[in-house]
């Protein structure tokens, strides 16, 4: 479908990162995918054949390309079918790495974002905690100042990458909330911790989907951080993190949209090919109605996500845009998803079956980065805002 918002560099990075992916990651998704995460050679290669910097900065080797092209990047990675493989990925190339992008620090950009785009050093980002994790203000984990560096207390939880990883972009409390005692949105930093230090715990944590995630529980236990590791000035973590989430909302949706463009044509095929009755089923009506509908339904998302990441690319913050992108994404991937297995009947619900990969790892999407009830939270929130009254 042609698009106001591509160029034709667009669809020829498109068709490189294609062919890349094909290569270095779609032959061993099964094999991550029965392991603890994506394996450290396998980071090299991709920082050796330029994917992991597509939107990181050229200080730091990266391609500094704008977001549209990132949305690229994202579609293509989300076609390689496995969402496990997808988030490990895209944690790494557009969220942890990003608030070190956005931070501009010339040791943080040597020791950890360069590594990081050529795939020597392996980055997570751990915010979500055993009793916090879209509502930034419950956040837990402390690190108290103590001469040159932060002591770090607490547990993070669900933290993709957590078993490879080799940093952590942690958010941290290194003071209290004035408003609300030790919890609330002001007091919030942060930091970057490096999982080798002593009093770092990672334990894995076996999901439904996405097992190729490397997700892990982690553990700080007295880890003394130097205060250089701190991104960005003390205590300005949540007006960082509100931003920052901005684009992890537009990361899933764009991943959302690869993900079903591929599962969409997987059943295309197996409809078409496939013999019941010695006809095909795509000449019966009833799955020719429900694929009718999902493909309209990709199309008008495809163009709110595509729209939500040029307002961004253009220099808005779409708040209320991404959420819809997220949102809409996401849910409508499971709806896909679902079809899919349903109308191959007991092919579909096979563990070897693409569609019943593809309907585990579905669901994820729909809680990382904000579950879908937040969204609607948000959005409605946004919706039902007063309108500015006349002026004075």
């Amino acid at each position: 479908m042609r698009s106001p918002y591509f160029t034709e560099a667009h669809e020829e990075f498109r068709t490189r990162v294609r062919a890349a992916l094909a290569e270095a990651v779609a032959p061993n998704v099964d094999a991550w995918e029965a392991g603890d995460g994506v394996p450290r050679e396998a980071w090299r290669e991709l920082g050796a054949r330029g994917l992991l910097g597509v939107a990181l900065p050229r200080r730091a080797g990266g391609g500094e390309h704008d977001l549209l092209t990132s949305v690229v990047f994202l579609e293509e990675l989300g076609r390689v079918g496995a969402g496990g493989v997808r988030a490990a990925i895209s944690v790494h190339t557009h969220m942890a790495t990003h608030y070190l992008a956005m931070d501009g620090d010339p040791v943080l950009d040597a020791e950890c974002l360069a590594p990081a785009v050529r795939g020597e050093r392996v980055a997570a980002l751990a915010i979500t905690e055993p009793g916090a994790g879209a509502d930034l203000s419950g956040l837990a984990v402390t690190a108290e100042p103590d001469g040159g560096h932060y002591v770090v207390n607490g547990v993070k939880s669900m933290v993709s990458n957590g078993t490879v990883a080799d940093f952590h972009v942690a958010a941290v409390r290194t003071a209290p909330d004035r408003g609300s005692g030790p919890h609330g949105t002001t007091g919030l930093s942060l930091l970057v911790i490096d999982a080798d230090l002593p009093g770092v715990g990672v334990e894995p944590v076996r999901t439904l989907g996405w097992r190729a995630a490397g997700a892990a529980t982690v553990t700080y236990d007295r880890v003394r951080v130097p205060a250089s590791r701190l991104i960005g000035r003390v205590d300005s973590g949540f007006y960082r993190l509100m931003r920052g989430l901005v684009l992890e909302r537009l990361v899933a949706a764009a991943l959302a949209l690869g993900g079903m463009e591929e599962c969409l044509e997987d059943l295309r095929r197996f409809l078409v090919e496939r013999q019941v009755s010695g006809r095909p089923p795509a000449r019966l009506q009833a799955p020719a109605h429900r694929v009718a509908d999902l493909a309209t339904e990709l199309a008008a998302a495809r163009q709110l996500v595509h729209h939500s990441a040029w307002l961004h690319q253009e220099g808005e913050l779409p708040g209320t845009e991404s959420s819809m992108a997220k949102l809409y994404t996401t849910e409508l991937a499971c709806r896909l998803v679902e079809t899919s297995l349903q109308l191959r009947g007991s092919a579909g619900y096979l563990e070897s079956s693409p569609a019943a990969r593809a309907h585990r790892d579905a669901r994820a999407a729909t809680i990382a980065a904000g579950p879908s009830e937040v969204m609607r939270d948000l959005i409605g929130r946004a919706v039902l805002r007063p309108p500015p009254g006349p002026a004075r």
